[in-house]
């Protein structure tokens, strides 16, 4: 399991979560924070920072933004283009 940031965190980008990870695994594009799957140790650090409830235990995250595990694991694939491009299709 890891951690997702889910569409809260679009256009908003608060940084708390950054400060408070432990090993430095969210990241942050364009459009919002993302956390890399490979690199979430899934302590749960982040989660009561977020000051707009984006961030999910990825077997929590509500339905309607289960397109955000493959939003937040595209960044280790293609970096912030690749997060910025499922935005876009997410969004439609």
């Amino acid at each position: 399991m890891t951690y997702v940031i889910a569409e809260p965190c679009i256009d908003e980008k608060d940084k708390s979560c950054i400060d408070v990870c432990p090993v430095d695994c969210i990241h942050e594009t364009e459009q919002m924070l993302v956390i890399d799957p490979a690199e979430c140790i899934d302590c749960g650090a982040c989660e009561p920072e977020c000051p707009v409830e984006a961030i999910f235990p990825e077997d929590a995250l509500p339905e309607k933004w289960t397109p955000f595990i493959r939003v937040n694991a595209l960044f280790v694939e293609g970096g912030a283009p690749a997060v910025a491009a499922a935005l876009a299709e997410h969004r439609g």
